[in-house]
């Protein structure tokens, strides 16, 4: 960070550019856009190298439309120079106008932060009587710290991982490598740990294609998770979108960013980013003014027309981003196209992205924002994925955004939970999810892959928490147990947490491998959460958004007790790898494959015949079995193998008799989830035998036309 010039002081400011907006070193100096339609004029506050003292306020001389610019010629401005900004203007709640040039505000476009955040009254934009706060909120705020975008990118270029072939990691930045033994203590819990190569081994053996990071865009706490002494942990409450999070860095957010996306580049491994721009962290009227709200806050958020000194709620958080205005949306999609172009990202997730598709009320398809996506050359091939739920009206969208986008599919996950538990009356359902949710997205012409397909995710139980709490336990978040929602679909199997009954802990890795084989042999995205592959742990707690402890940090000596469980995933993935047949690009629909004898797919009873309409609406069944033609395919690329899934969601053993996708077929055991350690591997079993397949457990296997790799294949540790 450079020391400012000593004759600062006669610093001045030339007219300079409206574009691009933010705070841009030009080689020569450094130019200021910001916008605002209704301020009578705006200041860049000038801080010394500690970001703590402001030492020079410069007001921008020049005002096209509604953005205020001005450049500061080197040696004034240059990298490092660590600003904040200041908006006079009327402070009119009642009109929605809350300029106040006593706050210091953040830089929307900041593409670094300097200081720190502190809670403090100051940060408020009003007063007693609804009238501007006096008090200099500078002291509290953070500042915006002027970059050099140069990077040895070297030949970095983006894996493009094919949809079908994406298999998607969530992870936390600074939880993930917090506890790892092998990343330097220094590095633990930050961007470079994540580029560490012993982490990247580890993803890159599993198999993973793609990660997909909780929010690293910069964030704040809530004030009342503050108050509690806690902090935000998963980060969805952001403050400057542009900017690395400072907490997952030890020097340089911006340079450790891009340095540990060439590291999982050259690795093969995509970067995705959940993205928040839905609301910021200046929550409701009563919240501070910390960036949009003193620039423009009729413009950068919704506002209740019946009264405009109060804002519209659709996240839940308080406000809401006003994506229906051109610049806001603007902002939205110059963010994303910076991280594309210089940060290297290779898609986003959007949190709550059906803000993104309203009009302030009703969602829809073809929403100007998702129009602007589509325009935008630099988009056009990331990978875009909606959490496609809010809490506004109809704030459910699940199969309604654009062709492109996929969808975070959580009738899967709840279909995958409830079937395994043995839920009455779900086989249909099942069959819909596993077979890529054509119900969903066949009738807008979207594929299988827009299902991102999870077990679980970072938003409730951990995948082993659903087999070993029927209840939340979330004393630790200090709400009485109150916070988190109820709906986890999960079965302790006989025992509420920890247990040393030897019965009871088998039964539950059973279930952890059953619905992890579901996931990896179904049609679809298939998501991991973090540390599932070895059994993680909150201890019940189903909303760990406060936790930055061992509640929510990845235990890698967990993953070396449960070695066994990390091979299995890994060796799911690699027969996913080479079964085409797993991962189509159309949907499975019952029809007769090349050959004219086979179907792609054959929903079977345990008698042997094809499932009825009696058997699909049977209460009490609890097994089934389904025949995937074709899923294989020689060097050649012709079609040829089958698999055979078959599931047992009971309380008693199920023989499966065994269908003949060819005369004199013999099929093999792949995997036998309640035959973890037997000598069962490979057993050969003919067409018309019986396949024993135990309670609460399935079985794969593969015909003798699947390539002898596959017939072949160990699951043994």
């Amino acid at each position: 960070m450079n020391a400012l010039p000593a004759d600062f002081a006669a610093a001045a400011m030339l007219p300079g550019s409206p574009e691009p907006l933010g705070a841009t070193w030009t080689g020569e100096g450094v130019n200021f856009a910001v916008h605002s339609s209704g301020a009578t004029s705006v200041e860049v506050c000038i801080f010394d190298a500690s970001g703590e003292h402001e030492v020079r306020r410069l007001a921008l001389p020049e005002r096209s439309d509604n953005v205020w610019h001005g450049f500061l010629p080197a040696p004034h401005g240059v990298p490092g120079l660590i600003y904040g900004l200041r908006a006079h203007g009327p402070y009119d709640p009642p009109h929605g106008l809350r300029y106040n040039g006593n706050k210091l505000l953040l830089d929307p476009y900041a593409r670094a932060l300097a200081g720190k955040f502190e809670w403090n009254p100051a940060l408020l934009g009003h007063g007693e009587s609804d009238r501007p706060d006096a008090a200099d909120s500078a002291p509290y705020n953070y500042k915006a710290h002027v970059i050099d975008p140069a990077f040895d990118w070297g030949d970095d270029i983006s894996p493009s991982v094919p949809w079908r072939d994406t298999v998607i990691y969530e992870l936390h930045v600074k939880g993930f490598t917090k506890l790892h033994p092998l990343v330097p203590e220094r590095e633990r819990g930050t961007y470079l740990g994540l580029a560490h190569p012993e982490v990247i081994a580890h993803l890159k053996q599993l198999g993973v294609t793609t990660v997909e990071l909780l929010p690293v865009q910069a964030f704040i706490s809530e004030k009342f998770v503050a108050d509690k002494g806690l902090v935000n942990y998963w980060g969805y409450n952001s403050l400057a979108w542009f900017a690395p999070a400072p907490q997952y860095a030890i020097d340089d957010a911006v340079v450790e960013f891009k340095t540990m996306v060439k590291a999982l580049h050259a690795a093969g491994i995509e970067v995705i980013l959940d993205v928040v721009f839905n609301h910021t962290a200046e929550g409701n009227e009563t919240g501070p003014t910390l960036s949009l709200r003193g620039l423009d806050n009729s413009t950068y958020y919704w506002l209740e027309q019946k009264s405009l000194a109060q804002y519209v709620n659709r996240s839940g958080t308080g406000n809401t981003l006003a994506i229906g205005h051109n610049a806001t949306r603007d902002l939205v999609i110059d963010c994303m196209r910076y991280w594309v172009e210089e940060m290297h990202v290779d898609g986003f997730r959007f949190d709550l992205a059906p803000v993104l598709g309203r009009d302030n009320v009703r969602f829809r398809t073809d929403a100007p924002f998702f129009k602007a996506v589509a325009a935008e050359a630099s988009l056009r091939y990331v990978k875009l994925i909606a959490e496609p739920w809010d809490i506004g009206v109809e704030g459910y969208q699940l199969s309604r955004f654009p062709a492109g986008w996929s969808e975070w599919n959580d009738l899967y996950r709840d279909t995958l939970r409830g079937f395994w538990r043995g839920n009455p009356g779900i086989l249909g359902n099942f069959a819909e999810r596993f077979a890529g949710s054509s119900d969903l997205f066949r009738a807008s012409g979207r594929r299988p892959t827009a299902s991102i397909n999870y077990a679980a995710c970072h938003d409730g139980f951990t995948l082993y928490d659903t087999t070993a709490y029927n209840e939340k336990h979330n004393e630790a978040n200090v709400e009485d147990n109150r916070d988190g929602h109820n709906h986890n679909l999960s079965w302790n199997c006989g025992i509420e947490g920890p247990t040393e009954d030897p019965a009871v802990t088998e039964l539950r890795e059973r279930q952890v491998r059953n619905m992890l084989a579901t996931l990896l042999v179904s049609q679809g995205v298939p998501m991991l959460q973090a540390g599932d592959e070895f059994g993680r742990t909150q201890r019940g707690n189903n909303n760990a958004y406060c936790q930055d402890n061992d509640i929510s940090w990845i235990d890698w000596d967990l993953a070396k007790r449960r070695v066994w469980l990390a091979a299995f995933v890994r060796q799911l993935l690699t027969l996913r790898k080479h079964a085409p047949g797993l991962r189509r690009d159309t949907f499975l629909k019952g029809a007769r494959q090349v050959d004219r004898e086979h179907k792609d797919v054959s929903w079977r009873h345990p008698l042997g015949h094809e499932m009825t309409a009696g058997d699909w609406h049977d209460e009490n069944a609890r097994a089934l079995g389904v025949l995937i033609g074709h899923a294989f395919a020689d060097p050649h690329g012709t079609p040829n193998g089958h698999l055979l899934f078959l599931c047992n969601t009971g309380d008693t053993p199920v023989d499966f008799r065994l269908p003949a996708p060819k005369t004199n077929a013999v099929w093999q055991v792949v995997f036998d989830t309640a035959r973890w350690r037997s000598s069962d591997f490979g057993k050969r079993l003919a067409a018309g035998e019986t396949c024993a397949v135990s309670f609460h457990s399935c079985v794969l296997l593969a015909d003798g036309d699947a390539p002898l790799s596959v017939r072949s294949f160990s699951l043994q540790t």
